[in-house]
């Protein structure tokens, strides 16, 4: 499996194109705002002849979501997202104002399948499990390849730390308890790539994350 990171936007939010040797391709988190930035992901996947089957959505805010419409737009993917974060994902025109002051003057990419615990997501000659976690959001969700041992984790679990809590829809016990359902499902030596930052492991984060103490 092959995983190309794309740091997008001013908050450096981490978009991954994922493939394999089939060359179907999923697009997590794609947080694409500026046109260098939609230019290197278009641009990585025709370089290497992908075809993009999913527009993965590990939770609803804008800064993992700035990039749905161009994915939409160019490759007719529509974001799949957990029920819970839903809305939360139609209205990033007034987060987008709201938080940053900046209003989004493009098309938004209608929303596709709604996405669940224990779905099994399916690319090329891998799958994903969505892992439901909510805690930063309500409907955050961690993609997870048992067979690569690889997790996607969004905004739920950062190197050395985890997402904020004190959004709408955010709930600090909801978290631990996500976490602890990560700690139930996940194989030590799973490799974590996270919404920001860089990318770790999980005996590293069971070791010294003092959020999993």
């Amino acid at each position: 499996m092959e995983i190309q990171i794309f740091p997008c936007n001013m908050l450096s939010e981490n978009c991954y194109v994922v493939s394999d040797s089939t060359k179907e391709c999923v697009i997590i988190d794609c947080g694409a705002l500026y046109e260098e930035e939609c230019n290197a992901i278009a641009n990585y996947i025709n370089k290497n002849g992908l075809k993009p089957v999913h527009l993965l959505c590990t939770h609803g805010h804008l800064d993992h979501n700035f990039g749905d419409g161009f994915i939409y737009k160019t490759y007719g993917l529509k974001p799949e997202i957990h029920g819970e974060d839903a809305e939360t994902l139609k209205d990033i025109k007034n987060q987008s104002v709201h938080f940053f002051g900046i209003p989004l003057d493009c098309e938004l990419a209608p929303i596709g399948n709604l996405i669940n615990h224990g779905d099994k997501i399916t690319f090329g000659e891998h799958e994903f499990e969505v892992i439901c976690t909510p805690g930063h959001t309500k409907g955050s969700v961690v993609f997870y390849c048992e067979a690569e041992k690889t997790a996607f984790t969004g905004d739920t679990l950062f190197n050395m730390s985890v997402g904020r809590t004190d959004l709408i829809g955010g709930s600090f016990a909801e978290l631990l308890s996500s976490l602890n359902t990560l700690r139930a499902r996940l194989s030590k030596e799973t490799k974590l790539y996270c919404g920001h930052g860089p990318s770790t492991d999980w005996a590293t984060e069971l070791t010294h994350n003092p959020y999993l103490k």
